[in-house]
Formats: C-alpha cells, sequence, structure tokens
C-alpha cells in the first residue's frame, strides 16, 4: 500500500508501518445507564485501547414503530429475536445528550471517541461537538446519500462491508471518494452476532487492502480474540470489537462481546504480534551473536608451518563461525600459509598468501 494511504486521527496516524488503531464498540451495553457509560470508557482507557466508538441514533432516525412481521427480528440474536426493529432500537439506543460528556471524559482519559452515525441529523449532531472522525456500520453501507453527507465533512472515515459485495463496496468507496473523504478504512466484516469462526475469512483483509487502496481492518463479531489477533497478522491495521462491563448483565450485545479482562488481553495480544510481524529483515541480529558459536567456519585442524600448502586434512569446516566462510574451502585448499598457524585458529585472510 502507499504510504499516501495512511492518515491520521487527531494526532494518531494509522495505517501500514503504525500500530494497530484499536477501538472498543461500547455499542448497546451501555444498558442505557449514563454511570455505567462513563465507567466503560474509563476501564476501556485503562485497557489500552485507542479509541472508543459510540453510535448515534434513535429508534424514529432507523426505523418506524410498526407491528407487521418484516419489523420482527427473527434468526438473529436470542436477545434480538421477537422484538421489533423499534423496540429493540428504542432498548439499545444512546442518548445523544450524554455524548458530549463521553467525549470529553475520553479525551480526559487520553484516548479519542468517535461514532456510527446513522442518517443525516446525527451527522449534524456530531459535527457539532466535533468528533474527529465517523464510522459507518455495515448495515448503513448501502445509503449512499449517508455517506455523501459523511464525505462532504472531509473528515477520516471508517466502514465496515458486512454482507454487501464487490459492487457495493466498490460504489460505497467511490461515493466516499467522490464527496470529498480522503482518508478511508474498510473494515472486513461479517455482520452475524455472534460470527461463525468458519465465516470470518480473514484472508480477505488482504484483498481488501490491494483491491481497494484503503486501509484494512477488521471490525470483529466472533467470540475471543483469536479473530482480531490472525487479523493482525494478515496486515489488519484498526481492530474494532464489542466490549462489555460483564456478560452476565444479558445486555442486548453483551453475548458477543468481551469483558475488560479479554479487552486488556486483546490490547497485549496485539501488541506482541506487531512485535513478532515486525520488518523485513535478513542477517545478524544483536540478540544472535552470542549464538556465532553455533555456526561453521574454516579453522586449521593441525599446526600449519609458513609456505605449508592448506589441505583438507589440516583444514576443515567446523563450529565456532569466527574463521572464513565455507563457501572459501575450495579456494584455499592448495595455497600456502603466510605465517606459521596453531592448530584450533579461524582463518582469514590475512593468514593466506593468494599469489600461490
Amino acid at each position: 500500500m502507499n504510504k499516501e494511504y495512511n492518515f491520521k486521527i487527531k494526532d494518531r496516524e494509522i495505517g501500514p508501518g503504525n500500530p494497530v488503531f484499536i477501538i472498543a464498540e461500547i455499542s448497546a451495553n451501555h444498558n442505557q445507564d449514563f454511570e455505567r457509560a462513563k465507567k466503560m470508557i474509563k476501564i476501556a482507557a485503562d485497557c489500552g485501547v485507542d479509541a472508543v466508538k459510540l453510535q448515534t441514533y434513535t429508534p424514529d432516525t432507523l426505523t418506524i414503530d410498526c407491528q407487521k412481521e418484516s419489523f420482527v427480528v427473527r434468526d438473529v440474536n436470542p436477545e434480538w429475536n421477537g422484538k421489533t426493529l423499534y423496540q429493540l432500537y428504542e432498548k439499545a439506543y444512546m442518548p445523544w445528550e450524554w455524548q458530549v460528556e463521553l467525549k470529553k471524559i475520553a479525551e480526559e482519559c487520553g484516548i479519542i471517541l468517535f461514532s456510527s452515525a446513522y442518517d443525516e441529523t446525527s451527522v449534524d449532531f456530531l459535527e457539532k461537538i466535533d468528533i474527529p472522525a465517523y464510522k459507518i456500520a455495515s448495515f448503513e453501507i448501502n445509503d449512499i446519500e449517508l455517506l455523501k453527507k459523511i464525505a462532504e465533512t472531509k473528515k477520516p472515515v471508517i466502514i465496515s462491508k458486512g454482507m454487501a459485495g464487490l459492487e457495493e463496496i466498490e460504489l460505497a468507496v467511490s461515493t466516499l471518494r467522490e464527496n470529498g473523504a480522503k482518508d478511508i478504512a474498510l473494515l472486513h466484516c461479517v455482520s452475524a452476532y455472534p460470527a461463525n469462526p468458519e465465516d470470518m475469512n480473514l484472508s480477505t483483509i488482504c484483498d481488501i487492502k490491494e483491491r481497494f487502496n484503503v486501509v484494512p481492518g477488521l471490525s470483529d463479531h466472533s467470540l475471543g480474540i483469536s479473530a482480531s489477533i490472525t487479523a493482525v497478522a494478515l496486515g489488519a491495521c484498526i481492530i474494532e470489537k464489542h466490549f462489555t462491563m460483564s456478560r452476565t448483565d444479558k445486555g442486548l450485545d453483551s453475548s458477543f462481546s468481551i469483558e475488560p479482562e479479554e479487552l486488556k488481553q486483546l490490547v497485549k495480544s496485539v501488541r506482541e504480534t506487531e512485535k513478532l510481524i515486525g520488518k523485513v529483515q535478513y542477517g545478524i541480529l544483536s540478540s544472535e551473536k552470542g549464538n556465532i558459536a553455533g555456526r561453521r567456519s574454516l579453522f586449521a585442524v593441525e599446526d600449519i608451518k609458513a609456505g605449508q600448502e592448506f589441505t583438507i586434512e589440516n583444514t576443515r569446516c567446523i563450529r565456532p563461525g569466527q574463521g572464513l566462510q565455507p563457501k572459501y574451502l575450495l579456494e584455499i585448499i592448495g595455497k600456502k600459509a603466510k605465517k606459521d598457524i596453531d592448530r584450533g585458529t579461524p582463518l582469514n585472510w590475512e593468514l593466506i598468501d593468494k599469489n600461490n
């Protein structure tokens, strides 16, 4: 990926070559308790995340209050099934007036707070409180007018692909770019709650980077942290993970969210994985120098007098690796010693008469 596709959210550089941007998604796990939401932000910061993310909508900005079967949730999540969409969002949404104070708390904790916008009114509100970036949920990737509105803010955009096919993703990315968004990240995402391991197809992350020329990442709805760690190894520059105080709370999103200790382990594992990936490197590292004795090199294995020829009897390739490299063995055989050489001496070119 070209360096130009890296971008900043506030002072945080995001993209290849930078630390993975780890987002704790609060979603509906605030359980409509303001004190709980504040506590979650502080705990997430203590766990080492880079950002927390909110969702800015109301039931009326997402749907209508209708009892018809089309509006009833089926076969998605046990906590959601049987509710109408309006009932679900009525229980899940975060009051907008909280978000000003929560943003302040996050900044005091040294982390970034931003939000998913779900309609034009939410974009207007988020602009008023000056959030530094926008998230577009996978379910909104086909809302072209919303994408245009967000792009026009010219702020960084992180978008989840979810159920979208290639044509939908191409349209979404081109819409964002054509309407002013220069800084775009595209997150691989399986819009199932929870997502099954066999459905994750994390290899898609590599394709996202090359195909769309965006910063790639993962919005992880699977259980545990294995998928997120694997995604980082495959090149994900952003990890978004749902976070809850406790899955026993039976919140709407808690069943597929991670708890504080798991979030802390996620951050730790991602940072370790970054170190393991490192950079392209060949040759001896400083940490390997103590093991140079384990390599082979050319040594005198008998006493050799000045003017005496090197032979396969008096010269061998043995450990340690302090002499000439083994590839020079046949070049040395038949040449003469410049000076007396004791048995056990590592050979170097100063000991060898190259003119003979």
